[in-house]
């Protein structure tokens, strides 16, 4: 089409050759223009085709891998305290010390340890006496009290043998009353007769009907029948007596096998009780002397802790502890920072956990060695919540004043074994954490 108007224009009558001129380089820009623009279109292009082959790998190679700078070495810091107080005998480590598990690291004064050791030793042994002596006093008790019950039965028994016989003995003072009763009536009988064969006598006297001898024999009759008559009546009342004091023994006997059964239900109440307070006597002395022994192990522990040693292995730092200071229970002395349990905490936007997971491998840059050595890792864990809920003073976002923010939630990285071999990975060290989002996280970790 160009050439066209340029066949045109030379076509054309009447021109000049000023004219002729400029039209002649007119077409000269014209013959140009198209092919510039078809060289710049196809630079234009293969730019824009490299950027593209350049952009899709970028593109690939960032879009899997998530970064923040907003992380750190974290780690654990034992603060070294002393469980008792006392005076630093010495001081055995200095700050920035590599120590191990169970090396001493403070000694303090022990010779009121070791005196208080000895003194519970010396209460445990009076203790233990006690037990053996209260131990005896069990089986003694029991044959003392069982000794008292057999002498209040054996009692109990002799008193109820007594009113026994003092039973009988009213029943044969009875019957001897009752014999004299009997024989006074008889002896009453034969006065009556005597008195009535005297006056037939005296009679048949007077008349001499009878001799002289034969009425002075009955009158000597009735008066041996009068003096028996008294006799009888005295036998009545020696059987009466007999027969109170039988009465009065049978009381006497009852009384007794009430104070022996007494004796006997006592002495059996008195033997449960006395075996009881036995038993809590021994009892107590076993519990004391549990007390003495947990004493002595108190004692013991407390002359093993004037020997501070190192829980774990580490590195000594801020050391405060000096000889001869006088420290309290509880007071921290140094810190030990164990270097071979580190992690990194990141602080990812909440954007970026999109594809994480637990798991995930993680390249981890340390600012310190300005990427001269990256270390390997994992994803541990995700916190539960975000930064600003664990701060002092969490966002109140229901308040009004609500400005969208995005927060970040830290995450957990641990290394894998091996990485911090020689421990030049400290807590509170600055690090760039890359997770590889498109790695297995159910892959063994190496």
């Amino acid at each position: 089409m160009a050439e066209n108007q340029v066949m045109e224009q030379r076509a054309t009558p009447g021109g000049n050759s000023g004219g002729n001129d400029q039209n002649g380089e007119e077409e000269k820009v014209k013959r140009v223009d198209p092919r510039k623009k078809r060289t710049i279109r196809l630079v234009v292009l293969a730019l824009l085709v490299v950027a593209a082959v350049v952009a899709i790998p970028v593109f690939a190679y960032y879009s899997v891998r998530e970064s923040t700078d907003d992380a750190q070495v974290d780690g654990h810091v034992i603060p070294i305290s002393s469980r008792i107080g006392g005076n630093i005998l010495s001081v055995l480590v200095n700050d920035n010390q590599e120590v191990r598990a169970g090396q001493e690291l403070v000694r303090l004064d022990p010779a009121d340890y070791k005196v208080a050791f000895e003194q519970s030793q010396a209460q445990l042994l009076s203790a233990e006496a006690g037990i053996s002596e209260s131990e005896q006093n069990v089986p003694l008790t029991t044959i003392n009290t069982t000794s008292s019950i057999s002498t209040s039965i054996s009692q109990e028994q002799q008193a109820n043998a007594a009113l026994a016989a003092a039973q009988q003995a009213v029943d044969a003072a009875r019957a001897a009353l009752n014999a004299s009763n009997a024989t006074l009536a008889q002896r009453q009988a034969d006065f009556v007769k005597a008195q009535k064969d005297l006056a037939r006598m005296k009679a048949l006297v007077d008349k001499d009907e009878v001799s002289r001898q034969d009425y002075d024999s009955a009158v000597a009759a009735a008066d041996g029948s009068a003096a028996q008559v008294e006799v009888a009546r005295a036998g009545i009342v020696s059987a009466q007596h007999n027969l109170d004091q039988s009465i009065a023994q049978v009381d006497e006997a009852k009384a007794r096998v009430s104070a022996a059964a007494i004796q006997r239900r006592q002495s059996e109440q008195l033997q449960s009780k006395q075996r009881a307070v036995s038993v809590a006597r021994f009892q107590s002395a076993k519990a004391d002397s549990a007390q003495r022994r947990a004493n002595v192990e108190q004692a013991k522990l407390n002359l093993e802790y004037t020997v501070i040693k190192a829980p774990v292995d580490g590195v000594v730092s801020r050391k405060s502890a000096e000889p001869g200071m006088q420290i309290a229970a509880g007071q921290q002395l140094m810190a030990l920072v164990p270097l071979d349990d580190v992690w990194v905490t990141a602080n990812f936007k909440e954007t970026q956990l999109k594809k994480m997971r637990v798991g995930q491998k993680v390249e981890i840059e340390v600012d310190a060695y300005g990427g001269s050595r990256n270390y390997r890792g994992h994803v541990d864990s995700i916190a539960a919540a975000s930064g600003a809920k664990f701060s002092l003073l969490p966002p109140e976002n229901a308040t009004g004043n609500y400005v969208k923010v995005v927060q970040r939630v830290p995450v957990k990285i641990v290394l894998e074994p091996g990485e911090n071999r020689d421990h030049r990975l400290l807590p509170g060290m600055s690090v760039t954490p890359t997770v590889l989002l498109n790695s297995d996280p159910n892959s063994s970790n190496p």
